[in-house]
């Protein structure tokens, strides 16, 4: 057990027993990769703030639960996806779609929108892009599997989905993707 890792199971110890400052602490810790988690299932960045406050309150009062099986940043990733997944599932429910959003073929992204991509490789945006396009359950399940980095056995857990299920929207998805990618490529 690495330093790190008894430092986190301290203060893990501490928020059980409802040490504000030791939850402080946990939340300062991981809020940035859980938002960041959140925003890219929910794609809406107030949504994605609620998301991961609720996640974490949802933690501090389960922490009960937390085994130690896993890191507790997997633990709560978890909580995080899950409730991303529902309140994106949620928010569909009532969406209008903004043409806005739909920019013509070769108009230039907002000054907004550049600056929030600023460092990310041409490649990395095109594939980001094309991936927008794409059905939002295909979306869903490839960022969980390359972005998020979550196997097949978890997906089904999170999607509540069969195996085969799984493997299947997988690559689909992937084959609508490489298609859109040759599109604008092109």
């Amino acid at each position: 057990m690495t330093l790190t890792d008894q430092h986190i199971n301290s203060l893990l110890a501490l928020c059980q027993k409802g040490n504000q400052l030791a939850q402080v602490e946990v939340y300062n810790r991981y809020q940035h990769a859980m938002y960041n988690t959140a925003l890219r299932i929910v794609k809406n960045s107030a949504e994605a703030e609620d998301v991961m406050q609720e996640s974490f309150i949802a933690a501090f009062a389960k922490l009960h639960t937390f085994k130690g099986d896993a890191s507790f940043g997997s633990w709560l990733k978890r909580i995080v996806v899950n409730n991303s997944i529902s309140q994106y599932r949620k928010s569909q429910r009532f969406t209008e779609i903004d043409e806005e959003r739909f920019p013509e073929i070769g108009e230039e992204p907002s000054s907004m929108e550049s600056s929030e991509n600023e460092g990310v490789s041409l490649k990395a945006k095109q594939l980001l892009a094309c991936m927008e396009e794409l059905h939002h359950s295909y979306q869903q399940i490839l960022t969980l599997h390359f972005i998020e980095g979550y196997d097949y056995e978890e997906i089904c857990e999170i999607q509540n989905i069969s195996y085969a299920n799984c493997r299947t929207l997988i690559s689909r998805a992937k084959e609508s993707l490489r298609k859109k990618l040759i599109v604008h490529h092109e």
